[in-house]
């Protein structure tokens, strides 16, 4: 009933990367041809975001032009100034009388241990994964957002996990769903479908991996714990949902995280999720969110793989 497809099936988005191969940082960029409707699911304690509350079901019912992942931290948002950039010089934008101001949400990952702290994506980063996307060939791997995404940090970087963006794309019937995801998880990643675990903290001495749950059971008071998370990633459907219903449908997505990462939504993550109608397939919305949550898990099972 369900079927594989490509992302790029999905009319009215495309994706495009760019990164710092050396620095282990870097942008993914989703643009929206003709805007979209947009909702979201912020669920963990530390997230590094730019004007998502136009994702709230409460603000004006504008369609955003662009959902932006990078690296950097709080550093890499300067990524969406180049976004914006290259969508007012192609005519993309809010009609404001004076001028078309693009609408552009994003969330970063912190990855300033991994490759080099003192380069981040900066606005010509942003614009480069826009060019990127006119080609809509979109890569997985250590690429764009996930070139410095690890897994398994309770212990430090040196026992943590490469990881990376996972994308992932399905059908039923007519309705169409991707997931784009940057896993950046303090937890370890498990199998979707097996239960077993396929990323995460490594044991001292390298040879398996240990269990992060049991050792944050293992703190007995109140500490900072190694900070460097966040898993952050978007749904994309054909299906014609308004705002309100976006954010239901990335609240729903996001039990993708529960089934793949343990610990997850900790106050040391930033655990984010976007949700985006592009077309005018008509669709029910419960039918829409499980389909989300599952595009999703199989996104993050690839972005460790």
């Amino acid at each position: 009933m369900i079927r594989e497809i490509s992302i790029t099936e999905i009319e009215g988005v495309r994706i495009g990367n760019a990164q710092d191969e050396e620095a282990k940082t870097g942008v993914t960029v989703l643009l929206f041809d003709q805007g979209a409707k947009v909702g979201v699911d912020i669920s963990g304690g530390g997230p590094a975001s730019r004007e998502t509350p136009l994702a709230s079901p409460i603000t004006a019912d504008n369609p955003v032009n662009a959902v932006v992942l990078s690296g950097g931290s709080a550093f890499g948002l300067a990524a969406g100034d180049g976004v914006m950039r290259y969508l007012e010089e192609h005519g993309v934008g809010y009609e404001t009388g004076y001028a078309k101001v693009p609408l552009v949400c994003q969330s970063c990952i912190y990855d300033l241990g991994c490759g080099r702290a003192d380069i981040r994506p900066d606005a010509d980063m942003g614009y480069a994964a826009c060019v990127d996307a006119r080609k809509n060939q979109p890569l997985m791997g250590s690429v764009g957002a996930g070139a410095g995404a690890t897994v398994g940090k309770l212990c430090g970087m040196e026992r943590s996990t490469k990881s990376g963006l996972g994308i992932y794309a399905a059908a039923v019937g007519g309705l169409q769903m991707a997931a784009v995801v940057v896993v950046n998880a303090l937890g370890d990643i498990y199998d979707p479908q097996s239960g077993q675990k396929i990323a995460g903290l490594r044991s001292a001495d390298g040879q398996g991996f240990a269990d992060t749950c049991q050792m944050l059971y293992q703190i007995s008071r109140r500490q900072d714990l190694f900070n460097s998370n966040t898993t952050i990633g978007a749904v994309v459907t054909n299906g014609s949902f308004s705002k309100a219903e976006m954010n239901k449908i990335a609240s729903m997505a996001r039990s993708a995280y529960g089934r793949c990462i343990r610990p997850v939504g900790t106050m040391a993550d930033g655990d984010t999720i976007y949700a985006a109608s592009t077309g005018k397939v008509e669709a029910d919305i419960n039918v829409a969110g499980t389909l989300a949550a599952e595009v999703m898990a199989q996104a993050i099972k690839k972005a460790v793989q």
